[in-house]
């Protein structure tokens, strides 16, 4: 029944913006008219029928690609139009209070003098116009968006940090989402950019998949390139664990992720399942610790910080991988303050956003206290990456995908 609802909810958004491609049309020919039109009602009618496909068909026979390409088509279309609507609305609105003054006046005139062009001609023609803005910043997102490669450089100062570690470089990659590609050469041209910065350690902090490992089968000839001399390291993130797939049996969900241990070590990826490591240079060490998921709220909870933690009390400085940047402020900064960075990824940053300077902005600030970039509290660190990939919609609107280089500086800021 819900659903039912909201078709009809988004065929009253159609007809009420039908309103504005008669008004807008009604002065051309025939022939540009009706493509007009019918092109429309076409595009509607196929946009409603794929709402029902989706829910009542088994869309998942299809690959992830094919089935987020139709419902990120659903989305634009009719969010833009959200858009044109409010501007109709008050289209609407002064027309009805112009028929409302005329009525009481007895009919007084309606236009202001001079007029060329109607206050109701230029909001319909402005709802075109704000229909058309989204729908086209959407679209530069997946045809752009998606793969505009970005490095991000952070130093970050540690009293603590070892002479022999002074100036060592950290490359993060974070949220890969594989099941989400479409252009392999491309993320080809994004690990090249990152390799080229030749970074000392790499952290992958992360949701290699969306649902399935099998996702990641095309692609790790490709991420297999990713090498560093202290070691490649990686954690797992909310996507790799299979919770959001349904699975034929318990055991086909845990040979799934089985499945995606064995990748993580295939690609070179020293996968950190709450335990540690210690690097060495020249007879002084560090420790980096990765846990697996651990997130607030509906998040799953595997990962286990005593465990992760245990054995590297003494060491001077201590790196955390874990996803989610929430795991931060609930359990690390609390219970243990000797953690020096945390790096973590998992918002992507929304995909969507403004970044000018020192000011950002995004709807990822409302979901997630720390949701991208550097965050210090007293002298803990927190990083999040904006992310390698995508989910969901298959682009990115100024928030590109990020490849994060920290540098490892001895002394204060």
């Amino acid at each position: 029944m819900s659903i039912i609802l909201f078709l009809v909810f988004l065929f009253l958004i159609d007809i009420y913006f039908f309103q504005a491609v008669l008004s807008i049309s009604k002065s051309w020919s025939s022939v540009p008219k009706n493509i007009a039109l019918y092109g429309f009602w076409s595009v509607s009618v196929l946009t409603l029928m794929a709402i029902v496909w989706y829910f009542y068909g088994d869309p998942y026979r299809y690959t992830t690609q094919v089935r987020n390409f139709i419902m990120v088509v659903v989305f634009m279309n009719y969010f833009s139009k959200l858009f044109a609507v409010l501007f109709l609305l008050i289209d609407d609105i002064q027309r009805g209070t112009r028929m409302v003054m005329r009525w009481m006046n007895k009919g007084a005139a309606g236009e202001l003098p001079g007029e060329t062009i109607t206050r109701s001609d230029f909001l319909m023609k402005t709802a075109m116009v704000a229909a058309a803005v989204p729908f086209t910043g959407m679209a530069y997102g997946i045809l752009s968006g998606a793969h505009d490669y970005r490095v991000r450089r952070k130093t970050v100062y540690l009293p603590n940090l070892p002479a022999s570690f002074d100036g060592i470089t950290i490359g993060q990659l974070s949220d890969i989402h594989s099941g989400s590609f479409f252009d392999r050469k491309s993320v080809m041209g994004g690990i090249e950019l990152f390799n080229m910065e030749k970074p000392d350690m790499v952290f992958f902090t992360g949701d290699l998949v969306n649902n399935a490992t099998s996702e990641v089968r095309d692609y790790t000839n490709i991420f297999d390139k990713v090498k560093a001399p202290l070691g490649v390291f990686s954690v797992t993130g909310n996507h790799d664990y299979g919770e959001y797939k349904s699975w034929e049996s318990p055991q086909a969900k845990q040979k799934n992720f089985q499945d995606l241990i064995a990748v993580h070590k295939q690609m070179g990826f020293d996968l950190l399942m709450n335990e540690n490591r210690f690097i060495e240079i020249n007879g002084e060490r560090i420790a980096v610790l990765g846990i697996e998921n651990w997130g607030a709220g509906r998040f799953s909870k595997y990962g286990k910080m005593d465990l992760a933690y245990a054995g590297t009390e003494e060491a001077p400085i201590k790196l955390l991988l874990s996803h989610d940047p929430s795991h931060w402020d609930a359990q690390v900064r609390e219970n243990y303050k000797d953690i020096d960075i945390t790096f973590a990824g998992h918002t992507h940053g929304f995909q969507f956003g403004v970044e000018i300077g020192d000011f950002k902005w995004s709807p990822s600030q409302y979901a997630y206290k720390q949701w991208a970039g550097l965050y210090t509290e007293e002298h803990q660190h927190l990083y999040v990456n904006r992310g390698f990939g995508f989910l969901g919609y298959p682009g990115r609107v100024g928030m590109p995908p990020e490849l994060t280089i920290i540098t490892l500086k001895r002394g204060t800021a």
